[in-house]
């Protein structure tokens, strides 16, 4: 029998933080149906403190951005058990779409997504396993480099 997400998380020495709150007036997921829409997550960790701040390719490095990524990828998955109350709910990680605070001519957005989409398939399988965009933008909310929204799917 395979690891449960909460096995692999624990292996993994993660500690999910409580489901980060929403920073202005949004919801932090939506549930319809069986699908899950997770609102824009940041790099905060759960003492509040941002992996890193900036822009990428600037005050951000590449290596700093991967770790944002993986940290928004954390606070996704907050966000669905909060959601759920059970990460073995997740039938599939559906999209992510991931925005990169960069600076002009940079092009490596989609290895900043890397971050997340690698760490999703580590915590999920092959359920995690997902499609994906990857933009650069000028700049994201209180100076994070990165921010990932979540499309999932539930199991029925």
């Amino acid at each position: 029998m395979s690891q449960s997400p909460e096995q692999k998380l624990k292996e993994m020495g993660i500690v999910l933080p409580e489901a980060p709150a929403p920073a202005a007036s949004y919801l932090p997921f939506v549930k319809t149906g069986n699908m899950l829409f997770t609102a824009g997550q940041i790099a905060m960790g759960a003492d509040k403190k941002f992996v890193a701040q900036g822009i990428v390719g600037d005050s951000v490095s590449l290596e700093e951005a991967l770790a944002c990524a993986k940290q928004c990828a954390v606070n996704i998955i907050a966000q669905i058990n909060a959601a759920c109350g059970d990460l073995d709910q997740v039938q599939r990680i559906v999209k992510l779409n991931v925005f990169v605070a960069s600076v002009p001519g940079f092009t490596d957005q989609h290895l900043v997504a890397n971050g997340a989409s690698e760490f999703m398939a580590e915590v999920f399988g092959e359920a995690g396993r997902h499609a994906r965009s990857a933009v650069g933008v000028p700049c994201l909310p209180l100076n994070s480099p990165v921010e990932i929204e979540a499309i999932i799917e539930l199991k029925q």
